[in-house]
């Protein structure tokens, strides 16, 4: 149908609606729908939430996530945390991928923090790396949690590939607030059969032990010794996917957390 046909007929009348749609198109209130965009994605994100068009235009080494079913986490999870960025300036952000995302008892965890959860499910350093600014950066955070690289070894990336991402993130926290804790968690064990074989994982892990060295605002977290079995897998009675926490395992993280933050005095 089209649009004059839904407008009233005073000339007068019509002309001031007709003025009031265009500018609510011009500012993005209403939107026409992206013929290009895939079928999974919303016909409207904001801009800054849209996924990129080339892997040329994400940051650092090694694969980035890809698929219809990521897009979609993705623009879903962008415009979902741009909806509500004042409400979360000044909080401890949690950056990561599907653990991070998944943990929907956050706020619980730690009561006397403010918390704000950027975890996407799927995502890499090179994604963190992208959305850096908009979904942490720019919320002025006061201090960051990271565990991010499972899924770059899942997709085949070389453990130092993906630790010289981490610098990267470590490296871009650090030059907007040199005196921003980072916690960054080492990469939990998984199995073999999720592409993430034991070795792999504490090849990164040894890797970015160093980088965290270099910077005293940099702490490392024990997420994998306190998982690990005997073979340096996970247990299904704490990953029953060999790959996600549950509860159990949930709680181990709180665990390994605490002692970080009481030390580090945050405000809540």
């Amino acid at each position: 149908m089209r649009l004059r046909r839904l407008l009233p007929r005073a000339p007068g009348v019509r002309s001031a609606l007709t003025a009031l749609l265009l500018a609510l198109f011009a500012d993005g209130i209403l939107q026409a729908q992206d013929t290009n965009a895939p079928a999974s994605v919303p016909p409207y994100v904001p801009e800054v939430a849209r996924y990129p068009k080339s892997d040329d235009l994400f940051p650092g080494k090694g694969p980035a996530q890809k698929g219809d079913w990521f897009v979609k986490i993705w623009t879903e999870r962008r415009s979902e945390f741009w909806s509500h960025r004042g409400r979360d300036e000044r909080a401890v952000v949690f950056l990561g991928d599907s653990i991070t995302q998944g943990w929907n008892g956050l706020a619980g965890a730690f009561p006397d923090l403010k918390t704000a959860n950027r975890g996407i499910g799927g995502d890499t350093t090179r994604g963190i790396l992208y959305r850096l600014k908009e979904d942490v950066l720019d919320l002025h955070p006061v201090a960051v949690v990271l565990l991010i690289g499972t899924n770059d070894l899942g997709l085949g990336a070389r453990p130092q590939e993906v630790a010289d991402n981490v610098r990267m993130i470590l490296e871009r926290l650090g030059k907007a607030n040199p005196h921003m804790p980072v916690i960054v968690c080492k990469v939990m064990p998984s199995d073999p059969s999720k592409e993430r074989p034991p070795d792999r994982i504490k090849a990164l892990n040894a890797l970015v032990d160093a980088v965290v060295k270099e910077n005293p605002n940099w702490i490392r977290c024990d997420t994998w010794s306190i998982y690990a079995n005997a073979k340096g897998n996970c247990a299904r009675e704490e990953f029953p996917d060999l790959l996600h926490p549950n509860a159990m395992g949930y709680a181990k993280w709180v665990a390994a957390l605490t002692p970080i933050f009481a030390r580090l005095n945050l405000p809540g």
